[in-house]
């Protein structure tokens, strides 16, 4: 038999999204239609949560059984199909991929891998590099978010997958002998066959269509109050410049959804007012501004978790992650890690303060909340609890952690407009510095000291031309590790710097 008339098939997946049963599928398909078949799977890299490659020799039934390979080769795939947008780039690293033969069929959603997680940046890789070089690898591509499909017909990816398949005609099998497989899969059949079907007609995605693969956002909604004041809102949002009109209408909905309308007001009222002092020509400034101030306002505190754990929207997401059936039981188990500090930030400022300006009142304190918890909160206990600590809301204005973190945001702002006028460069990486502030508990505390280095240390470079870029190499520094380390290094480099240019003046070079 000619080389070429083995159909040679990979499928990348991650643990659970069914690449064994999709693997299967495709061997019956090919068994039950007079082809031989012959399938493997090789284990991959816990980074990917057990990421695997499934990989299917096919070949017509002949007198002498073809001799198939136990894994794919490079350059040697006609068919590859990943299960997550990722999984598609690691094939064509790999070079499972080629442009003169291999079909590629990706799912465009992303599970982000564990390298991309712990980043204390943004970690994430970009989908449009992705998307651009399965384009310029493959010869076909038929690249959708075959997940949600299958999640929207109450199926798994697996089934909507088998649908793309079809769909890519690469295959010597008519639809109805793919779905007369399906109908075999036992009481889940009709559900499969939904997915199937819709993944059969959907359209592959275009590169506008990728990047704008969002959960659709919800529409505000309340009393008729409240609604006017949030009217108000967003026609104070129109009279700002262009630029900057969807991100702070973006940080008015966070900070409203965090605290009320009010405190949204506040947010768009120093918004307005930077605007005011914001050079013309400098439109990103205040488009920045906008997006870090509203992270700044909405900080995690225990009363944010509790209300986020709580949320109608949350058990939704969950049920249909898990594809909750009516029959099955739900157990959710939170876990919280109270420390001191959180307990203290609860109370109101003089009490707080009597607790932390205390070593052996704070230690005593510790001693009583520093433990883990489990809270079971699909039980009535378990929820309520969490409910009415997510509806302290009213109370956080009376808080010491709202005073602090007022006080804190109030000094980061006047620091910011301290260089606008001089150097607006220098104002903008400032502004940009509050994005190393994220989390909650440990996480929150080592990313503020690390805010706080490049602001303690800011006076050694304020008065230099490129002040600015050593503060974003700071910065850059901040998100390379967990500890700072990176970031105490590059401000040292700075003293070193400077102290040959004293020596040296004439040897101090901005750009160097």
């Amino acid at each position: 038999m000619a080389q070429d008339q083995i159909i040679k098939l990979a499928i990348l997946a991650v643990g659970g999204q069914g690449g064994g049963v999709l693997t299967n599928w495709i061997v019956d398909l090919a068994e039950q239609n007079g082809w031989v078949a012959q399938s493997t799977a090789v284990a991959g890299v816990a980074q990917r949560t057990g990421a695997t490659i499934y990989y299917v020799e096919m070949a017509p039934q002949r007198e002498k059984r073809p001799i198939f390979s136990l894994a794919p080769s490079v350059g040697d795939v006609d068919i590859l199909i990943a299960a997550e947008l990722m999984e598609v780039g690691r094939a064509i690293q790999r070079g499972f991929v080629s442009p003169n033969r291999t079909c590629l069929v990706g799912s465009s959603h992303r599970l982000h891998a564990v390298s991309e997680k712990i980043n204390p940046g943004d970690g994430r890789a970009k989908d449009q590099v992705i998307f651009d070089a399965a384009h310029k690898s493959a010869q076909t591509v038929l690249l959708h978010n075959y997940d949600r499909l299958a999640i929207q017909n109450g199926s798994y990816i697996s089934a909507s997958l088998f649908g793309a398949l079809a769909a890519s005609k690469t295959l010597p099998f008519t639809p109805a002998q793919f779905e007369a497989i399906l109908e075999q899969s036992g009481r889940a059949a009709a559900r499969s066959i939904a997915a199937f079907n819709a993944a059969l007609k959907a359209e592959p995605l275009s590169a506008p269509e990728l990047a704008q693969q969002t959960a659709p956002t919800a529409k505000a909604k309340g009393p008729q109050k409240l609604m006017a004041k949030w009217d108000a809102l967003q026609q104070r949002i129109a009279q700002l410049p262009n630029e900057s009109q969807e991100l702070a209408r973006a940080g008015l909905k966070k900070c409203v959804e965090f605290q009320d309308v009010t405190y949204g007001d506040a947010y768009l009222t120093t918004v307005e007012q930077f605007a005011q002092r914001i050079p013309d020509d400098r439109p990103d400034i205040l488009t920045e501004l906008a997006k870090h101030l509203a992270n700044a306002m909405a900080y995690d505190d225990l009363i944010r978790v509790a209300d986020l754990k709580t949320r109608r929207q949350r058990l939704s997401r969950i049920e249909s992650e898990v594809q909750l059936q009516s029959a099955d039981g739900l157990k959710l188990t939170e876990y919280f890690h109270p420390r001191a500090e959180e307990i203290c930030g609860l109370m109101p400022p003089r009490l707080g303060r009597w607790f932390e300006d205390s070593p052996s009142r704070f230690a005593w304190l510790d001693r009583r909340v520093n433990k883990g918890r489990r809270i079971r909160s699909n039980g009535f206990w378990g929820f309520s609890t969490l409910y009415m600590l997510g509806g302290l809301k009213w109370w956080r204005k009376h808080t010491l952690r709202d005073q602090i973190e007022r006080s804190h945001r109030k000094a980061w702002l006047e620091e910011v407009d301290r260089h606008l006028a001089n150097n607006p460069d220098l104002a903008l990486e400032l502004i940009k510095c509050r994005r190393l502030i994220k989390g909650y508990s440990d996480t929150h505390h080592r990313s503020l000291s690390k805010f706080a280095r490049i602001f303690e240390n800011l006076h050694l470079v304020s008065l230099l031309p490129d002040a600015a870029e050593w503060v974003r190499r700071w910065r850059d520094a901040a998100l390379m590790d967990e500890n700072g380390d990176a970031l105490d290094g590059a401000i040292k480099t700075v003293g070193v710097t400077l102290l040959a240019s004293e020596t040296n003046p004439d040897d101090y070079d901005a750009n160097s």
